[in-house]
């Protein structure tokens, strides 16, 4: 029998997973944890010890080589994911000593490198010799600006650059640590009542959830699962962070919605979102399409639009390249134009790094210039889909200039048709507490004041023909 504790061999196997597989911790941890019937504390611990570690990564890196006297890259993954992981129960959690470095050394025996536990014990115990104020110290020391944000706050440098200069077009660049703290912070769960399957206050008042903060549909937590909700299982209330459900109701409620109205969702998976939308259309009388590239991805979007039925006036889900609503042939028949599209762009995903803590590890600038690339090709298609005098909504869940403003400023060179709607104004109308958006065009949301998601939102129109 393992003497290692059920919540960290949970927490190395979801590690060696997200570092092995490219896997995702907020989807794998829940069902590691369910598989090993952990609850309560146990589970708590859990994902702790995961997102803990993997949030601060970096740091961690940043001492073990002073404590290893060798590079992290040096150093064989799978033993660095047991390191890590042994430096954050230290340093973070202060955990006694001999618990972290005994089941330490057992999980890197369980990780078929038994040779390195002499190696992982001598290191650990060496990390035990210092107060963690010390070797903050030691981490810190001889860094300046930027390259000593990153360390301490445990993002690569050039995330670190571009979330500064997107503050900076603010004038909120002496934010930026305030920032870099909030990416470490354990978000709230939130929830999306969706309308007309889902009253928001009506849930509150029965006690099992606490009053949402910006958008009309959110509720929030008191804490547990959140598929142990009966209206999470039956689809009538989802998880979903308020940024993303403010970022799909300023498209439906920028101006009222005529009987009849076609809707697009260009890049719909997991479809979180096209929830949001789809309820919409149902009360109003419009038609909702929901399109995803990626067939399994679809196969996510069919499940969270399944509470709507697949009668004649349900959701439709379609698989295809987003792209090719820009096909000249679809356009002439005029059956591919709509009133409203959502454009929720894939992107470097730097708006989500409290829930997704290991993006920030996998992306690098050199993804960024395909990134933008397919952006601007999306935004190209949704422009040529968008009927004269409809709205566009274009979306990403990362605040990085090139990707926001940027994009935006590209799209309005490119169509002279195009126009920009006063988003900040929209969704100040829609939230229920005052956001205090900086007079832009665009809405953009920030984990450090609005306790969302970094959500960029620009809403667009094109002239009436």
């Amino acid at each position: 029998m393992s003497r290692v504790q059920p919540a960290r061999r949970v927490a190395a196997d979801v590690l060696a997973a997200v570092r092995s597989s490219d896997a995702y911790a907020n989807l794998l941890l829940p069902a590691r944890i369910r598989d090993a019937r952990l609850s309560g504390a146990d589970a708590g611990f859990a994902t702790e010890l995961v997102y803990g570690t993997l949030r601060m990564q970096g740091y961690y890196d940043r001492v073990l080589e002073l404590a290893a006297r060798r590079p992290a890259a040096k150093i064989d993954a799978p033993v660095l994911d047991v390191l890590r992981l042994g430096a954050h129960q230290l340093l973070s959690l202060r955990t006694a000593p001999h618990a972290v470095i005994d089941e330490s050394v057992e999980l890197v025996r369980r990780a078929r490198k038994a040779s390195a536990a002499g190696f992982v014990n001598g290191v650990l115990r060496t990390l035990t010799r210092e107060q963690p104020e010390t070797w903050r110290e030691r981490a810190l020391a001889g860094l300046a600006g930027h390259a000593r944000l990153a360390v301490e706050f445990s993002h690569p440098e050039w995330v670190v650059d571009a979330l500064a200069e997107a503050l900076a077009l603010e004038g909120a660049g002496a934010q930026l640590a305030e920032l870099l703290a909030a990416d470490n912070a354990a978000p709230q769960v939130a929830f999306a009542a969706l309308p007309g399957l889902a009253e928001p206050v009506a849930l509150e008042h029965n006690g099992r959830y606490l009053p949402g903060r910006l958008s009309p549909l959110a509720l929030g937590s008191p804490g547990g699962d959140p598929a142990a909700h009966a209206e999470v299982a039956a689809g009538a209330v989802r998880v979903q962070d308020e940024g993303s459900q403010l970022a799909a109701l300023a498209l439906t409620r920028v101006r009222p919605v005529a009987a009849g109205e076609r809707w697009l969702d260009v890049c719909a998976g997991p479809g979180g979102k096209a929830a949001v939308l789809a309820a919409e259309a149902a009360l109003a009388g419009a038609r909702l399409v929901a399109n995803e590239v990626v067939p399994a991805r679809a196969g996510l979007v069919r499940n969270a639009l399944a509470p709507f039925g697949d009668g004649a006036d349900a959701p439709e889900v379609v698989v295809g390249d987003g792209r090719r609503f820009a096909d000249a042939e679809r356009l002439a028949t005029g059956r591919e134009r709509f009133d409203r599209i959502l454009l929720d762009a894939p992107c470097t995903g730097l708006g989500a790094l409290r829930r997704r803590p290991e993006a920030r590890w996998r992306k690098s600038p050199d993804d960024l210039a395909a990134l933008t690339a397919l952006q601007a090709e999306l935004l190209d298609a949704a422009v040529a889909a968008l009927a004269p005098g409809g709205v566009l909504a274009y979306v990403t869940c990362s605040p990085h200039p090139d990707e926001t403003r940027q994009q935006v400023a590209r799209a309005l060179e490119r169509h002279p048709a195009l126009r920009p709607l006063d988003t900040p104004g929209v969704v100040e109308t829609i939230a229920r507490a005052p956001l205090a958006l900086p007079d832009a065009p665009s809405a953009q949301l920030w984990p450090h004041r609005h306790g969302t998601d970094a959500m960029f939102i620009q809403l667009l129109t094109t002239l009436e023909a």
